[in-house]
């Protein structure tokens, strides 16, 4: 069973949806955060992530705890967080930031 994908904004949607909206990211940034999109849509689950090295898909620490990541390039990151709910597996896109 794939992914319920949920957006924390709705830009994010756009962004995935409307090929004219950019967000105010690079067009790099773009066509990657649409390519990992559709790979999510795709996945049967989480292990999908980690199976797929050049994602660097990790848990992150701290206050972010219930959060992942997922790389769209050297510089920037697709933050998530899965929920397992029974046989429900909600992914929630919180945002595109910045890790440099």
């Amino acid at each position: 069973m794939a992914f319920e994908v949920w957006y924390k904004d709705d830009s994010l949607d756009q962004l995935e949806r409307d090929a004219k909206y950019d967000g105010g990211y690079s067009e790099a940034v773009v066509k990657a955060f649409r390519r990992r999109m559709q790979y999510i849509r795709a996945a049967a689950d989480e292990r999908d992530f980690y199976a797929m090295k050049s994602l660097r898909f990790e848990k992150l620490k701290g206050q972010r705890a219930d959060q992942y990541s997922m790389r769209l390039n050297d510089q920037w990151r697709l933050i998530l967080e899965i929920n397992l709910e029974g046989s429900n597996k909600k992914l929630s896109i919180i945002g595109i930031e910045d890790y440099h």
